[in-house]
């Protein structure tokens, strides 16, 4: 049994995957506004934060972050900092203070999203930020070989889709059961560097 920290773990994804991950592991959730601690992750005194309170870890999965989304000539560049503060430079900063609260072997799970391959209107910072780790996941590993970095990138999920549908034309919907497998996969497996695409 890993001891498994789990950020946004009650979001629509998080409960999902902490429920999953809770099985066969000692889970903890980390959020804003609800979980067992909180945190921000566009904060990196409140990550520092979140790690001395949860103590030495051999998983953290992250399922938080956010960018802004509107029409290209409407984005203002603090409105691109939105995304760039929390779901990159959040993202960084997990494996970045993370590191060194992870036990041998340990692994670091983050997430992004169909955007970063498949992007729809209204989403370049949001498709920016998404490729940002992509880039990220596959270099810090050999910098690192010491511990698993990967990225869990799903379509549009199943419990969103009603709610997305109208942004994301043909697209279908991802069962939640199978992007809780990604995270799984990432938590569990051996995989390190890799962009795990979960689609319909």
């Amino acid at each position: 049994m890993k001891k498994v920290i789990v950020i946004g773990g009650a979001g629509t994804i998080g409960k999902v995957v902490t429920a999953r991950l809770k099985e066969d592991h000692e889970v903890i959730v980390a959020g804003r506004n609800s979980g067992d601690i909180r945190v921000d992750i566009a904060d990196s005194q409140s990550i520092e934060a979140m790690f001395r309170e949860a103590g030495q870890v051999d998983a953290v999965v992250n399922v938080s972050g956010e960018a802004k989304w509107d029409h290209f000539d409407n984005l203002s560049e603090e409105d691109y900092y939105i995304g760039i503060r929390s779901k990159m430079m959040g993202q960084v900063n997990l494996v970045r203070i993370g590191k060194e609260y992870l036990k041998p072997g340990g692994s670091i799970t983050l997430t992004t999203g169909i955007l970063a391959d498949d992007p729809v209107l209204l989403t370049t910072s949001a498709a920016m930020v998404n490729g940002a780790i992509h880039s990220f996941v596959r270099a810090v590993v050999l910098d690192r070989p010491d511990i698993r970095v990967n990225a869990v990138s799903a379509g549009l999920v199943a419990d969103a889709f009603e709610k997305y549908k109208p942004y994301f034309p043909g697209h279908d919907p991802v069962p939640m059961e199978k992007v809780a497998n990604g995270y799984v996969k990432c938590v569990d497996g051996q995989i390190t560097g890799q962009v795990v695409r979960v689609m319909a």
